[in-house]
């Protein structure tokens, strides 16, 4: 019998989860003695015609990291859709849009007259800009456009699982992977279309060891400002901590070693909007009544949106800035 087939793909990502992958150490091994990869491009040289070239739903398994940036990362998702059976959203800018998507506070013709015109670091005198189709003597060059939306990988084609974290913890990558293994090997049903893999139903605040004692504090402040008790909850020492609004499963490794949570596991069950859920939880810990007050405290959170939407704006109730 051939073996079931396995892709791996990035779009607008940094790595970090390909990385994750390698992570699982030994394991490894067991994926590339069960699967046959057909597609990887971070670790081997495949091309995007073998894939066309291959049956729909050939692939078994197909774990796409990356938000949805410009026309390839749309192209390669609709692509793996129709030749994979099963499709997972891999890590938080798949699942979420993840730090990609805080382009959506600005738009594209912005970022492009940044990036190629006035960032100190550009040296580009006749303000040229890139071109999707180019001529040049040994042909015509073509490069992806750049959309100016991000958005999470459901957004643009259906996603059969999602597998949340920034990147995903190895430990959970190794038993997503041995599990599906496992079905495939004895013919176990899958789980139910939409299930959360690697992680589980409760928010990171249940898996923190820290202590809650539900203090009140008159000012937010980032990690560099001062030490931290190592057993207080961080939210009651003035940290921000994304722990009340973010599913749990990564072990709570951050706030166990006072950093506080930065949202990257996705949304708990029943939590729609993560920034919506952190203006909640702070609520609860701010030492006032007094509207002025209120505010004098509220203003000492840094960048609001990108805090509580670090991983989540292109899939929030935001989305994304209005022209």
């Amino acid at each position: 019998m051939p073996k079931p087939k396995l892709a791996v793909y990035w779009a607008a990502s940094c790595g970090g989860c390909d990385i994750a992958i390698l992570d699982i150490e030994d394991k490894i091994l067991a994926v590339a003695d069960f699967f046959d990869l057909c597609l990887w491009p971070c670790a081997a040289d495949f091309k995007y015609a073998d894939v066309r070239a291959m049956d729909d739903k050939s692939i078994t398994l197909t774990l796409f990291n990356g938000a949805i940036r410009n026309s390839e990362n749309y192209e390669i998702a609709r692509l793996l859709r129709g030749k994979s059976v099963v499709l997972a959203a891999f890590g938080s800018c798949a699942t979420e849009g993840g730090i990609p998507g805080l382009a959506n506070l600005t738009g594209k013709e912005a970022i492009l007259d940044y990036v190629y015109i006035k960032s100190p670091s550009t040296v580009n005198p006749d303000k040229i800009y890139p071109q999707p189709r180019c001529k040049v003597p040994e042909g015509e060059i073509y490069i992806p456009e750049m959309w100016n939306t991000v958005r999470a990988l459901h957004q643009v084609i259906d996603v059969d699982y999602i597998i949340p974290g920034c990147p995903p913890q190895s430990d959970q990558i190794a038993a997503v992977v041995g599990a599906v293994i496992d079905i495939l090997s004895t013919g176990k049903p899958l789980p139910p279309k939409g299930t959360v893999l690697g992680a589980s139903e409760k928010s990171c605040c249940d898996e923190c060891p820290r202590k809650r004692d539900v203090k009140k504090i008159t000012k937010f402040r980032r990690p560099f400002e001062g030490p931290t008790d190592p057993d207080i909850c961080l939210m009651e020492q003035g940290l921000v901590c994304l722990g009340p609004a973010t599913r749990s499963g990564c072990g709570a490794k951050c706030v166990s070693a006072g950093m506080p949570c930065r949202g990257c596991y996705s949304l708990p069950a029943n939590v729609r909007d993560q920034g919506a859920k952190m203006v909640s939880a702070l609520a609860s810990v701010v030492d006032s009544t007094d509207p002025t007050e209120i505010d004098r405290i509220i203003a000492t959170i840094p960048d609001p949106v990108g805090t509580f939407y670090r991983f989540s704006l292109a899939e929030s109730f935001l989305r994304r800035k209005q022209a």
